[in-house]
Parts: structure tokens; C-alpha cells; sequence
């Protein structure tokens, strides 16, 4: 699929993601190093690298984010908080939570409100309703965007790439539900300069990927023959 190219500074847009689980100190360091370098918008680390990540950019332009309840969302309410609040007091500015999608699935509503809501009201910092899109019905994202918003997120964030990559139609859609009051946040499987480029035309204002690097450099991409 080819995509109309835009002149179009993306690095500010990136959230640098390092989710691997056996990534160590090390790959943290490069990965804090990258973003200051390419001045990406934040590193994403999980909460046990929060600290260190704190520590690389400390000065620095990028932010420090971080997953809570990653990657199920299914632990209890008052873990979230604590995992968001830790986090926070280690040094994060961006919390990326996962909502609870068996409450989704039952309708939960008031349940999945109450708990973005007290890590928003609570963490006071930038919080990215993680929704995972792909095991959503259009209804089922319809009402959790709603609450979300509600609760007082500033972004909508597609999926954490455990249950399948971002796809163009769930970002338009986000963007059509959010309305302009919150920005939407493109995550997993985004691998290439033209992939990002798509997905920002649909309505992402941030893109969380590990080949954050990669897309800084534009690539012509052959037409599809078929």
C-alpha cells in the first residue's frame, strides 16, 4: 500500500519503547541515549527501569513512560494505583495503563471509570488509556473510549502488541469517537517510515514503537505489482 509522503518531523511523536522483558540496564541506557539523541518524546520502559531511565535523561527534553498492569490488565484496582504511584515517585511523567478488558467484555463500566480515574486524579501526570483494540467490537471501543475520557485520560492508545499490531481503521475510529478532546496513541507493529506516516494521516499524535530509529530514515518503497 503506498502512502502519500509527508515532509514531517516524526521523532517528537515517538514514545522510544523498550518492552522486552529480558532487555537489562544496558539497552535502557542505549534506549535513553537514542531519545535524546533523535529527540524523541519519551522513552517507554517497564516501572522496575523507571529509575534508571529517570536517571539517563535527567536534564533531558524526552520523558520517562512507563506500563502499568502490562500486558493483560487484569490485576487488581489497588495494585494498578500502586504500580502508577511508584512509578510516578521513581521519576515517570507518562503512565500507559491497561484497562481491564474482562470489564469491558462485561460491561463494567463503572468499575473500569473508577479505576483510571483514581490514577489519574492520584498520579497527576499523563495518563494513555492502553484499550487493546484488536479484541474490541466497534461498541465495546465506542464505550470504553467514552470512559476513559471520562475518567480524565489525555490519550487513547491502540493496543500493547501482545494480542496483535495497530491497525489504520481502529486509530480513524479513535479519532472519530475522541472528537478532539483527548489524543490518540498508535502502538505495535510499527516498523517503517511509510507505516508511521500512514497512521498519523488516520489520527495519531504519538506512535510508541522499538524501531523508533528505523523510521527516522525514509525509505522508497516499490510499488505493489498487484
Amino acid at each position: 500500500m503506498k502512502t502519500e509522503t509527508l515532509d514531517l518531523d516524526i521523532a517528537p511523536l515517538i514514545d522510544h519503547s523498550l518492552l522486552n522483558p529480558c532487555a537489562g540496564d544496558q539497552l535502557v541506557r542505549q534506549w535513553c541515549a537514542e531519545a535524546d539523541r533523535f529527540g524523541f518524546a519519551s522513552v517507554c520502559i517497564y516501572p522496575s527501569r523507571v529509575h534508571l531511565a529517570r536517571e539517563c535523561l535527567q536534564g533531558k527534553t524526552p520523558k520517562v513512560s512507563t506500563v502499568i498492569g502490562f500486558p493483560t490488565g487484569a490485576t487488581t484496582s489497588t495494585s494498578k494505583l500502586h504500580e502508577a504511584l511508584e512509578a510516578v515517585e521513581q521519576g515517570a511523567s507518562e503512565l500507559d495503563v491497561v484497562i481491564n478488558l474482562g470489564w469491558a467484555k462485561e460491561q463494567k463500566t463503572n468499575l473500569i471509570y473508577d479505576e483510571l480515574a483514581s490514577i489519574c486524579e492520584e498520579s497527576n501526570v499523563t495518563v494513555k488509556a492502553i484499550l487493546e483494540t484488536n479484541l474490541l467490537t466497534h461498541e465495546e471501543l465506542k464505550l470504553v473510549s467514552k470512559i476513559a475520557i471520562d475518567a480524565g485520560v489525555q490519550f487513547l492508545k491502540t493496543c500493547t502488541g501482545w494480542n496483535g499490531g495497530v491497525q489504520l481503521e481502529h486509530v480513524k475510529q479513535l479519532k472519530e469517537i475522541a472528537k478532539g478532546q483527548v489524543a490518540i496513541k498508535a502502538s505495535a507493529g510499527i516498523r517503517t517510515y511509510a507505516d508511521a506516516i500512514a497512521l498519523i494521516q488516520a489520527g495519531a499524535t504519538r506512535l510508541g514503537t522499538s524501531y523508533s530509529v528505523q523510521l527516522l530514515q525514509p525509505t522508497d518503497e516499490p510499488e505493489d505489482p498487484t
